[in-house]
């Protein structure tokens, strides 16, 4: 199983490296969308040759069916593929000069056919900065995905693909890329902690749609059924929309219900009747520009109003507001909301804290999320607490995780394990939960009131055995050490910006 992993990451990367060295002088935002439209376009190409061939062979269920009737996919749930959108006809043209015109008539023709994709397909290929060269080259490329099992894994394989690039783009696009894309370890936490078996799960920031993606495997992984779970969300930026919308159709997930919003989850609810399950999430941390002066009487502040200023406490009790009588939230938040002072805000958590829907909170590790270095946390809530009532897990993995570069960590399967079995024994209140000094302690209510109800892990759980005689010195000897090195790496990226921008205005010139 190791084995088949490790070959099916080689693969991915080897196809990163060049499709990147193709990429040449086009900024990594915008060859991102020429890409994924490529490894789309050969999905559903995949998806749509699998079932044409049965159709046209006709043997059992099959036979008299005509292979070019739009209606026999619609009851398969494939996409109609047209005869010159087909991956077939764009590789015996990839030489041709015109393979950007060709590729962005293919990308109307599937629209046109397929009304859940309207408005989602890139239509860039045929604009200067992209030459026909590099687009004929992706286009052998992506041909070169040969599958020899059935449809099924073939389609399982080019989702890994399209994760594994939107991951890789997001890296490219550093803080920008992170506000599509939340770091796969981190979603896969959230998910193995919430287990969304079945039910209703909620997204109203969802980005490029990573949490339905985890969700749905999740399921599956846990021998459920994918129907047994429906998703709902809203994304406020088109082209993202447009990114996770393609993302869980090569999934063969449903997004009817993900719905592009413009005005954000706050000015417009696009779900505002939806009573969910699950509700996972990662909203922009500290948010000033959410028009919360627009919004101070609004139904959902049911613990007290949030502050114009930062739209954290919105977020919360926007999430809770969605909740099911018995439902279940997890989310990403700045590490400051555990501890703020700021009167609306002290307030909200202290009645939140009271009414005993806070569950669990998790610290996370630094360096774990492309798009900002502010500390983060995870919160569970959970309405009517069936079990533990009264009681708030904490679980400080600030020193979990493993260093993939000097910029990112991820948090390992270990990791997530350790974690999540952690949350699972507390909550079911199995024999074999117990404390464990410097990583977990479970508290009651009362005392976290006596600490003025801060939710910072660090202060209840304590150091480890081994650290409580830690060396100061060497500590702080290290923390310098780190800090150096970041410094260093925000030079480099200073200059590359300045190199960078230097070329811009030489071509503004020409």
């Amino acid at each position: 199983m190791a084995n088949k992993k490790e070959s099916l990451e080689s693969f991915e990367q080897k196809l990163w490296k060049a499709a990147d060295k193709l990429r040449k002088n086009i900024d990594a935002a915008e060859y991102k969308h020429v890409v994924l439209g490529l490894i789309f376009l050969r999905y559903i190409s995949e998806a749509f040759e699998d079932l044409y061939q049965k159709l046209k062979k006709g043997k059992g269920e099959y036979a008299g069916a005509d292979p070019e009737d739009r209606d026999e996919y619609i009851a398969e749930n494939v996409f109609y593929v047209p005869p010159e959108a087909r991956w077939d006809y764009l590789k015996a043209n990839a030489k041709n000069p015109e393979i950007g015109k060709i590729i962005d008539k293919a990308m109307e023709l599937i629209e046109k056919e397929n009304p859940s994709l309207k408005g989602v397909l890139p239509k860039v290929y045929a604009r200067g900065n992209i030459d026909p060269i590099s687009l004929g080259g992706l286009i052998d490329l992506f041909s070169n995905i040969t599958f020899d099992e059935a449809k099924e894994k073939s389609s399982d394989i080019l989702g890994h693909v399209f994760e594994y690039f939107l991951g890789q783009f997001a890296l490219a696009e550093g803080k920008k890329g992170g506000q599509f894309y939340t770091p796969r370890s981190v979603v896969e936490l959230l998910v193995e902690m919430l287990e969304p078996y079945k039910g209703r799960v909620f997204d109203p920031c969802c980005g490029s749609g990573g949490m339905f993606v985890q969700s749905e495997k999740f399921v599956l992984a846990h021998q459920g059924k994918i129907n047994d779970i429906s998703i709902y969300g809203q994304e406020s930026n088109q082209t993202t929309w447009r990114l996770c919308k393609m993302n869980l159709a090569i999934r063969g997930i449903d997004s009817s219900q993900v719905k592009w919003n413009p005005e954000g989850s706050f000015l417009n609810d696009a779900h505002k009747d939806l009573k969910a399950d699950f509700v996972i999430a990662n909203p922009p941390f500290n948010d000033s520009d959410w028009s919360g002066e627009l919004l101070r009487n609004d139904v959902r502040w049911k613990y007290g109003v949030p502050p114009v200023g930062n739209a954290n406490y919105a977020w919360i009790q926007h999430f809770i507001f969605h909740l099911a009588p018995h439902g279940k939230a997890g989310f990403v938040l700045a590490k400051g909301a555990l501890t703020t002072k700021q009167i609306a805000e002290y307030e909200i958590r202290k009645n939140m804290i009271e009414d005993d829907i806070v569950d669990c909170i998790v610290n996370l590790p630094s360096k774990l999320f492309l798009n900002t270095q502010i500390p983060a946390s995870l919160w569970f809530l959970r309405k009517n607490k069936d079990t533990r009532k009264g009681q708030i897990l904490f679980i400080d993995a600030r020193d979990m995780g493993q260093l993939i570069n000097r910029r990112q960590r991820i948090l390992t399967e270990e990791d997530i394990r350790k974690i999540a079995d952690t949350y699972h024994k507390w909550q079911r209140e199995n024999e074999n939960y117990e404390d464990i000094k410097g990583f977990c302690k479970s508290v009651s209510i009362e005392e976290v009131k006596e600490l003025d109800y801060v939710l910072t892990p660090g202060r209840y759980v304590g150091l480890p055995e081994e650290e409580e005689d830690f060396n100061f010195e060497e500590k702080f000897t290290k923390l310098k050490a780190e800090f150096l090195e970041q410094l260093k790496e925000e030079e480099r990226l200073n200059k590359l910006i300045l190199e960078n921008l230097g070329k811009i205005e030489m071509k503004d010139e020409f």
